[in-house]
């Protein structure tokens, strides 16, 4: 019997050693060197919003009409550290938002971030609504959004900048509610024109994206929720069984504000608890 040589023999390769694969690196949350432009900022959903803008590094313009409660809104956000400015500005006065945002860009340059965030609300059976009503809610809650969204566009655009503008939208944007017909109607619209302006504005790498929260526990809400009877009927429509704080908006809106969202344009988050997912 013959033996094979161990030159006949399969030689057992040297395997080579794994190459390590590329990971990719998390898009940041921070917003340091931008300038952030938030609309009904004196208190509420506005202050938390440029709260948050600000704790991410972005230098934040506070807008409202009360002088006294976005002054003391934009010195707290100081005293902390960070950077502020309180601009008192009407935003139903479209005269006064294209000369107030048109000298804030001339001096400083254009807002990289623009929260849309002022808005109202006026709950009655529609065979109540008065005129008065229908012009109020529809006239910041959707026209004043278009003309504040437009010249902070024009000023990137002029710039040759990339931005995001985040419209403080409701759930009432995508459902109906009893005895809210004309919010519903407004926050509708501004689900639409958000659409229609991340189409338009998207070359531009500017991106346009919607917030839809849930009732959240405000100065504007306080009153109603806590009413038991309205309370009760507010959590049987929300899955997670809470009504919402304004950290739960913080988060989204920051998320949309940057590099983290830099594929988003055109869509709607839900900050809703699960209101809208029945």
């Amino acid at each position: 019997m013959t033996t094979p040589s161990a030159q006949g023999l399969a030689q057992p390769s040297a395997k080579a050693a794994p190459v390590a694969p590329a990971l990719p690196r998390t898009p940041s949350l921070r917003l340091d060197g931008r300038r952030a432009l938030v609309t009904g900022a004196g208190r509420g959903l506005g202050l938390a919003c440029a709260a948050a803008l600000a704790e991410a590094g972005a230098e934040v313009w506070l807008a409202a009409r009360s002088a006294g409660e976005v002054q003391a809104a934009a010195a707290a956000l100081r005293a902390r550290g960070d950077r502020a400015h309180a601009l008192v500005l009407d935003v139903t006065d479209t005269a006064a938002v294209e000369r107030v945002i048109g000298q804030v860009t001339a001096a400083h340059g254009p807002f990289q971030v623009l929260v849309n965030n002022a808005g109202t609300n006026r709950p009655r059976p529609f065979e109540d609504v008065t005129e008065d009503d229908v012009d109020t809610l529809l006239g910041l809650n959707t026209k004043a959004a278009f003309f504040v969204a437009r010249m902070v566009a024009r000023g990137l655009k002029a710039a040759g900048l990339p931005g995001s503008i985040v419209q403080m939208s409701s759930q009432m944007g995508h459902v109906g509610g009893a005895g809210r017909s004309i919010y519903c109607a407004s926050k509708h619209a501004l689900e639409g024109m958000s659409k229609a302006l991340a189409l338009e504005l998207g070359p531009h790498g500017v991106r346009v994206n919607t917030v839809c929260p849930t009732f959240i526990d405000t100065p504007m809400t306080h009153d109603w929720l806590a009413a038991p009877a309205f309370r009760q009927q507010v959590l049987g429509q929300i899955a997670l069984g809470r009504v919402g704080q304004v950290e739960d908006v913080m988060g989204a809106v920051l998320f949309l504000a940057g590099d983290a969202a830099a594929l988003v344009t055109g869509s709607a988050l839900m900050v809703d608890g699960g209101w809208t997912a029945s």
